[in-house]
């Protein structure tokens, strides 16, 4: 994936995507073509104008049946129905071909959108097979995830360009999406939907990856977290689960609630606040102390901590992975 350009949508990764690119191109090739026609047109006919400001031909006259600017009304209709015509039958082959959800999904999962981050939960055939995650999708390639999208709060919308186009998450209603990967690498997404202040700020990433890999980092997801090796990293835990257990769930740990990510490996994960910030022990510490200063309007507290807190508190999450 480009890092130069995360929500690229002229090229593809996936089938999905892929049936919709041809006709972005089309159709922006077609938009292209008709903007310079016009404009040429345009230009030819004020040029004309002003060299013969004071003939005939520039004043206001009645067009008659078999008069030249028939004919070119005509041409024009005709070369604009045509193309129409043609993004029209492509753009219903297209809907046929992406529509559904995929016969024999090898992944489900279940995407929450919430102002502003996304939930995703992998379920298993046992409520221990169960983990949740943010804002970060892990998937093998080659394999089609059927993805069961739910809203939390207001209408989001979930986008992933390489991957799949855009589909609504709507309170009270699940809607479906699905999507290949056929190459490895990491596909951003975004909030197409405007669902507040921190709208812009709402993305995702999808990391596309080997079957071994994915399977080994979803065995990873399933243990609870670590245990402290420090003293620093015991005090962190004991505010953690004072402080922060209040929104979020650290699995092996008093903190359970499930009103904001679950932190149980967020040292894993690449980015904070929903792509916003890379997620390193210094973004980790402003966003913490801070998370307003970021992302106004965020439900998460400023939260008061000492020095000597954060870092204790830093410490402990550092070890989440």
């Amino acid at each position: 994936m480009s890092t130069a350009t995360p929500l690229a949508y002229l090229s593809a990764a996936g089938p999905r995507a892929g049936a919709i690119v041809p006709l972005t191109w089309f159709t922006l090739v077609v938009s292209i073509l008709v903007c310079l026609i016009i404009g040429v047109l345009l230009w030819r006919g004020v040029r004309r104008g002003r060299a013969h400001a004071s003939d005939v031909e520039t004043r206001a006259v009645q067009i008659t049946h078999g008069a030249p600017g028939i004919r070119w009304i005509r041409v024009g209709l005709l070369c604009s129905a045509l193309p129409l015509l043609i993004a029209l039958v492509w753009t219903m082959a297209t809907l046929a071909a992406v529509s559904g959800p995929p016969q024999g999904a090898q992944l489900v999962l279940d995407v929450t959108g919430h102002q502003w981050w996304w939930e995703v939960t992998y379920s298993g055939a046992e409520p221990s097979q169960t983990f949740s995650t943010a804002n970060e999708i892990h998937v093998p390639t080659r394999a089609r995830v059927l993805v069961r999208l739910h809203g939390a709060d207001v209408i989001h919308s979930f986008w992933v360009p390489k991957l799949t186009g855009k589909t609504d998450t709507i309170p009270g209603q699940t809607n479906l999406a699905w999507f290949e990967a056929t190459a490895a690498g990491r596909y951003r997404g975004q909030c197409t939907e405007y669902c507040g202040a921190q709208h812009a700020h709402m993305g995702l990433e999808v990391v596309a990856e080997s079957p071994g890999d994915f399977e080994h980092w979803r065995q990873l997801q399933l243990h609870p977290a670590n245990e402290p090796t420090s003293a620093a990293q015991s005090r962190g835990r004991e505010l953690v689960e004072f402080r922060c257990g209040l929104c979020h769930q650290v699995r092996g740990t008093s903190a359970g609630a499930r009103s904001a990510p679950d932190l149980t490996h967020v040292a894993g994960r690449r980015t904070l606040a929903a792509g916003l910030l890379p997620n390193n022990p210094g973004t980790l510490s402003g966003w913490i102390e801070n998370p307003q200063g970021f992302k106004p309007g965020t439900l998460m507290p400023n939260q008061g901590l000492t020095g000597q807190q954060l870092s204790d508190v830093v410490a402990y999450l550092e070890t989440l992975r």
